[in-house]
């Protein structure tokens, strides 16, 4: 049977000048699971397969894709491989644990026989287990590898297995088994990452709230490039309150997470579609294409242009 595979097709938010014909359309695959065909996620999803099951069939190789509302923790036992997330690529050997956020464009390219697991997670399901244990956000801001011990790998497969034995029955505390496997297997990545494990006072569980919830209302509504005040007015706090929340946990301004969103779509369209720099330029907001140009300019070093002919990827070295 033939998987009809699904497309983001970005030609409803341009222009009718600059609308693009079918083959110019952005053409980055959305999966369900990698190479089955899109569909609504279960609530509460949770999937454990072997590296093996999913890859061996496609060659070691998966090409850029999406999920739009599954996260991925992936466990390298053995092997090893790079990761390309969003035009940057991420050479790793196992032992090792990959983190891959929804909606984040992915790739991999394994080493052959390569060894471990893929446990797949709905976005609803981590969103609540982030909601009560907000410490553990640094874990899908983005994606990345995180170096694992040899000596921590197979307690880190035992608890990848027992996740997977719960799975495949239906017995009291099942749901509650595989939390506990998940959070332990979060828990210990967290404090090899390096991340703090100070867990946040009351207030700064707000602040991470609100953030959390700046970010998804900015994802839906980025191309519409609305002032902060109409995001601040919307979450129902002061821009001076969103602008305190967002230096404290994620670092940045709210103006500067706009368009780090602004600036994700547009090199993904720019590595993935065939759309002119004006066109990508009316998909991800601005209605002057060298008004576009410039702000891709100031804030990458580089026009549009070049970053498309030289594949935007930037390789970091373990």
């Amino acid at each position: 049977m033939s998987v009809q595979t699904e497309y983001l097709d970005y030609s409803t938010v341009m222009t009718s000048a600059s609308s693009p014909s079918s083959a110019e359309r952005a053409s980055i695959p959305a999966f369900y699971l990698y190479g089955e065909p899109q569909r609504d996620v279960e609530t509460g999803f949770v999937h454990v397969e072997s590296l093996d099951d999913r890859s061996r069939p496609s060659e070691w190789t998966i090409e850029p894709h999406i999920h739009r509302h599954l996260a991925h923790i992936i466990l390298i036992a053995d092997g090893g491989g790079s990761m390309r997330a969003e035009g940057s690529e991420k050479r790793f050997g196992g032992p090792c644990l990959l983190f891959v956020p929804a909606a984040v464009v992915h790739g991999f390219r394994w080493h052959s026989e390569s060894n471990g697991f893929v446990v797949t997670l709905a976005v609803d399901y981590l969103a609540d287990l982030l909601a009560r244990h907000p410490d553990l956000s640094p874990l899908f801001t983005t994606a990345h590898v995180v170096t694992l011990p040899a000596d921590r790998c197979a307690g880190m497969q035992r608890l990848i297995a027992e996740t997977e034995r719960e799975l495949s029955w239906n017995t009291p505390g099942q749901r509650a088994a595989i939390e506990i496997a998940l959070l332990s297997i979060m828990t210990h990545s967290l404090r090899l990452m390096g991340a703090s494990a100070e867990p946040p006072m009351s207030p700064g569980g707000r602040r991470v709230s609100l953030v959390a919830r700046l970010r998804e209302r900015i994802d839906a509504r980025f191309r519409l490039r609305e002032p902060i005040q109409a995001h601040a007015a919307a979450l129902g706090v002061s821009p001076t309150a969103l602008r305190v929340a967002c230096a404290q946990v994620a670092g940045r301004s709210p103006a500067a997470i706009l368009d780090d969103r602004a600036l994700l779509e547009a090199r993904r369209l720019l590595l993935y579609s065939n759309l002119t720099v004006a066109q990508i330029g009316y998909a991800v907001g601005f209605e002057d294409p060298a008004y576009f140009s410039r702000f891709f300019t100031r804030h990458t070093g580089q026009p549009p242009r070049r970053y498309r002919e030289r594949g935007g990827a930037i390789t970091v070295k373990p």
